[in-house]
């Protein structure tokens, strides 16, 4: 490669700065209602590439957005992509008829968007 067109290319590059990682992806969210409170299983996907670069948590959020729960995920899901983890014992306002489901990677932080889970039998 000509020597310019290197210089183009790497110039192009930092311009642009690093491509964007994939955000952590919600798949499916079940929940049911019980003695204690709801509990929701989560399913989610992400591009885990180990302990520097993991798919860390992901909360349950009341319609106004306050969080009602969050699940920690203590370790990189490399090979077990997608995978799903629960979270108990959640209050949700007796007046909500959906909650907002957001997730969280370790570099990245939270996802900028939510997604609407419809509360069964509300």
């Amino acid at each position: 490669m000509p020597a310019r067109v290197g210089s183009l290319l790497l110039a192009l590059t930092l311009l642009t700065g690093p491509a964007l990682a994939d955000p952590v992806t919600i798949e499916d969210v079940r929940a049911s209602e019980g003695a204690n409170g709801w509990r929701f299983d989560v399913t989610l996907r992400h591009p885990d590439t180990g302990w520097d670069h993991y798919a860390d948590g992901w909360q349950v959020l009341a319609p106004d957005g306050s969080v009602l729960g969050t699940r920690e995920l203590a370790h990189p899901h490399v090979d077990e992509q997608p995978f799903t983890r629960s979270l108990s014992g959640i209050a949700v306002p007796q007046d909500a008829d959906h909650v907002l489901i957001r997730a969280r990677c370790l570099v990245d932080g939270w996802n900028e968007g939510t997604v609407r889970f419809d509360l069964p039998g509300r």
